[in-house]
């Protein structure tokens, strides 16, 4: 877990993704339309995906992606962010962590 750490560490917004996920796709879709600029981490595409695929797994992530960080916090994945987005907190959550400046 210590490497998510390290990948979360002093980024507004971190979304952890598979490149062939439709669902991740979506959900990064739905967060950039806001204007925020996420740094996304491709597991399928990094020499230790697999790791950090289990880390997030044993954080309580499942499936593993898409895996939202908002002010280096575990908000969770596309379940967790549509209901926020469909609650009205999400806008809020991504200005307070400075992911957006609006």
């Amino acid at each position: 877990m210590d490497v998510v750490n390290r990948l979360v560490e002093e980024k507004p917004l971190v979304i952890f993704t598979k490149s062939s996920c439709c669902i991740s796709h979506s959900v990064m879709q739905l967060i950039s339309s806001y204007g925020a600029n996420a740094t996304i981490y491709e597991l399928d595409n990094m020499s230790n995906g697999q790791e950090i695929d289990k880390a997030l797994q044993r954080l309580g992530v499942k499936p593993s992606v898409p895996a939202v960080f908002i002010g280096q916090k575990l908000v969770g994945g596309a379940k967790e962010i549509i209901s926020l987005q469909v609650q009205g907190r999400l806008v809020p959550m991504l200005k307070e962590s400075g992911a957006l400046w609006v």
